[in-house]
């Protein structure tokens, strides 16, 4: 099968977290035999800021980590169903602009031959709604959801059955746990400062846990403003700057812990979606404890594969908890590396769409032959 895929970006994670799921999976698709292609448009914000703060030595991470993967760059004025015209499965990420979601959709409804869905991996559909409205997704035949509460916003705008649950996963090609165990030292977050949504849940729950358990702590992200970084240095954190998603294995295995504080969407609005960085850390072997979110679709096994803190006193005690335990720490990531092997991988969610895109095409393909 023939698979393109829209992105904003497959060669940047900078702000970027769909590029780390779509690496996987279009790996995956490609170790099943499919052909895929992915698409990005020119100037895209990502990659120019990667590029305007770390140079092409920024991209190094990504290329050698994923040697079989490239992209095409697309220009404003490029027709995307030309593009894709021999294609048999079409996927648009909602990071693309409107206007190149409405003509694949008008080429579809006008007979094009692929499969069309559209691929939705962020909250803006309760947070920005009105942009998320504006998409003319009339000719799609389906939607991708990264959680069972965004998929239940789009049955209420009409896609009843036509909504899939596809949720992200770890690339555990490149996550995993180190072949050799080394030393580890202190914790670890990797995560963007963002737009102020969980400021105050980071001081809770992560800078001042970690200074109070006395475990030194690495911060590693972009947009990070000046009150932001003042914030970090008062509480002894060290600010590390920008990671490519591709090193992030190596340094997970220099760290005792990590921690995941979700952005206040996915907690209050959105509950029952982790980011990826969940499935991340706990595919790598590195111990974690959460900061409060109901995991609502049973993805994993909250006090085995990592721990759960309801309070900020709660995070100081886990932390300490595993800095002074071993064996705690070895149980942690024994299960939580069970849980993405059995349940969590890229391999896994290849096989998913796959799945899904039968169910799509099946109807027609049995009317065709009636």
């Amino acid at each position: 099968m023939r698979i393109a895929y829209f992105t904003h970006s497959l060669a940047s994670c900078w702000n970027h977290g769909n590029a780390h799921f779509l690496r996987g999976v279009l790996r995956e698709l490609q170790a099943l035999g499919h052909q895929v292609e992915a698409f990005e448009p020119e100037g895209a914000w990502s990659l120019q800021n990667l590029l305007k703060d770390h140079g092409e030595a920024g991209l190094d991470a990504y290329r050698a980590a994923y040697p079989e993967l490239s992209s095409t760059v697309f220009k404003a004025d490029d027709d995307p169903a030309e593009l894709v015209a021999d294609a048999d499965l079409v996927i648009v990420h909602e990071w693309n602009e409107h206007a190149l979601v409405a003509a694949l959709g008008t080429a579809r409804k006008r007979g094009a031959r692929f499969t069309l869905l559209f691929h939705d991996t962020h909250h803006r559909a309760v947070s920005e709604p009105e942009s998320m409205r504006a998409y003319d997704l009339s000719g799609y035949d389906g939607v991708l959801a990264f959680g069972e509460t965004l998929a239940e916003v789009y049955r209420r705008w009409g896609w009843g059955d036509r909504v899939f649950v596809w949720h992200e996963a770890a690339d555990t090609r490149l996550f995993h746990p180190p072949a050799q165990e080394g030393g580890r030292q202190g914790l670890v977050w990797i995560g963007n400062w963002g737009d102020g949504e969980r400021s105050e849940e980071l001081e809770t729950f992560l800078l001042r846990p970690a200074r109070a358990a006395g475990l030194p702590l690495d911060i590693y992200g972009v947009r990070y403003p000046a009150a932001a970084l003042a914030k970090l240095d008062e509480h002894g954190a060290r600010f590390r700057g920008w990671l490519p998603n591709a090193r992030a294995p190596e340094i997970y295995a220099r760290h005792l812990a990590t921690v995941h504080v979700p952005r206040r969407f996915y907690v209050e609005s959105l509950p029952g979606i982790p980011t990826i960085r969940v499935f991340e850390a706990l595919a790598c072997g590195i111990p974690l404890v959460c900061a409060p979110w109901d995991d609502s679709e049973g993805l994993f096994r909250p006090g085995e594969d990592y721990l759960v803190a309801p309070t900020g006193e709660a995070m100081t005690r886990h932390l300490a908890d595993l800095r002074d335990d071993p064996d705690l720490r070895q149980s942690l990531v024994a299960s939580g590396l069970a849980t993405i092997r059995d349940r969590h991988s890229c391999a896994h969610r290849a096989e998913e769409l796959l799945g899904i895109v039968e169910q799509l095409t099946a109807p027609a393909l049995m009317k065709a032959t009636a």
